[in-house]
């Protein structure tokens, strides 16, 4: 009895002293406090993009978004393999009154090499894609990726970059915007990009709507 009463007193004299000092077992990482610090940064960033006023003038338009993986120097744009980044990012865009196609709804009513002329800049048969879904606007997706030997772990560091471009159904370019991040498991590039733009399709989008609402009076 003495010995647990000798423990209990202890564990209680700890806590007290604990609450005294501010000091919590839990107390993060200076990695994870940067990691915090970025994040609510992009945040309050994505918070200002969406503040711009004009979601009434965008409402109900119709915006297809097509994505493709550069290899080699030359773009791969089946659609049929992007339809989870496809979605990712429609979420964002109807969030802010935008109306979407699936990857599946382009896949059956745009031939491919119409989608190919949106990667070659083939202006002429990608306005005719556009003009076939009664489409306003376009957000092309470019996934490029490089490999590097990573010394420290002994295996190829990944690096995965999104490069974004709204136009309208012309092919006239309204905004650009950029994703990267890096990542030690090189095998699934289109699993890295999907983490991608889950991480950061919220800031991406807000960017391109705000540099809509800004640009789109002076086009």
């Amino acid at each position: 009895m003495r010995t647990s009463s000798a423990i209990m007193a202890v564990c209680c004299f700890l806590a007290i002293g604990a609450q005294a000092q501010g000091f919590k077992f839990s107390n993060p990482t200076p990695e994870a406090q940067a990691d915090a610090a970025e994040q609510a940064q992009r945040q309050a960033v994505t918070a200002i993009h969406l503040s711009e006023p004009c979601r009434d003038r965008i409402r109900n338009r119709k915006i297809m978004v097509l994505f493709a993986q550069e290899v080699n120097g030359m773009p791969m744009a089946n659609q049929g393999s992007y339809s989870r980044q496809v979605e990712a990012v429609n979420t964002r865009l109807r969030a802010v009154g935008l109306k979407t196609y699936t990857a599946e709804e382009i896949r059956r009513q745009i031939a491919q090499e119409e989608v190919d002329a949106y990667f070659k800049n083939n202006p002429d048969r990608a306005l005719s894609a556009a003009r076939r879904l009664a489409a306003q606007y376009v957000l092309r997706g470019v996934i490029a990726t490089s490999a590097v030997a990573n010394p420290m772990v002994y295996v190829n560091q990944v690096s995965v970059q999104l490069d974004f471009t709204l136009t309208d159904s012309a092919g006239r370019p309204i905004s650009v915007a950029r994703a990267s991040n890096q990542s030690y498991a090189g095998a699934d590039v289109a699993g890295m990009a999907l983490t991608l733009i889950e991480e950061r399709a919220d800031e991406v989008v807000a960017r391109l709507y705000s540099d809509y609402c800004r640009n789109a009076d002076l086009r």
